[in-house]
C-alpha cells in the first residue's frame, strides 16, 4: 500500500468529497483521466496528490500499472473564524473551512495487513469453584 496526504487545504471538505467519491475504487489511469476532465476546483489538488502517491510508489519500487485507488478519505481540518460587519454595529461570523485528504493506493491482489486481534477469553470459574447446588422447591401440604 502506498499513501499520500494533504493537510489543511483551503477547500471545504463537502466540496472536496464530491470529487474524491469519483475516483474511489478506480484504476490509477482511470482516476487521472477523471480528474483531468472534472471542472470542479478541487480536482487540481487531488490530481497533484494522486501524482505524489504515484511518485511514492515509484520510489518504493512498486509497479504503477496494477495500482488502484483503495481509499480517498476527506476529513475536516482547521476552521478559521472571521467576522463580517453587520447592521447596527453587529458582526456576522464567517467560517473558512479546510480539508485533510488521505489517499491510499494498493495493488488489486494485495490484501491489507491488519494487526492481530487479541483473543479475549472469559476466566474459567468452573475449574476453581465447585458447581452450585440446585435448589429443590418444597411442596406445601395443606391440612384441612
Amino acid at each position: 500500500m502506498v499513501t499520500a496526504s494533504l493537510t489543511n487545504f483551503r477547500i471545504t471538505p463537502r466540496k472536496m468529497r464530491l470529487v474524491a467519491q469519483l475516483i474511489k475504487g478506480k484504476k490509477v489511469t482511470d482516476a487521472t483521466n477523471i480528474l483531468s476532465v472534472t471542472t470542479k476546483h478541487s480536482s487540481e489538488p487531488l490530481m497533484k496528490l494522486l501524482n505524489s502517491a504515484l511518485a511514492n510508489a515509484k520510489n518504493l519500487g512498486i509497479e504503477i500499472d496494477g495500482l488502484y485507488v483503495k481509499e480517498c478519505r476527506v476529513d475536516a481540518g482547521l476552521v478559521m473564524k472571521r467576522h463580517m460587519p453587520g447592521a447596527r454595529g453587529s458582526a456576522f461570523p464567517i467560517k473558512k473551512r479546510t480539508s485533510h485528504v488521505h489517499l491510499v493506493l494498493a495493488a488489486k491482489g494485495e490484501k491489507a495487513i491488519e494487526a492481530p486481534k487479541a483473543q479475549t477469553q472469559a476466566p474459567q470459574e468452573s475449574a476453581s469453584k465447585p458447581a452450585p447446588k440446585k435448589r429443590v422447591a418444597k411442596k406445601s401440604v395443606k391440612t384441612a
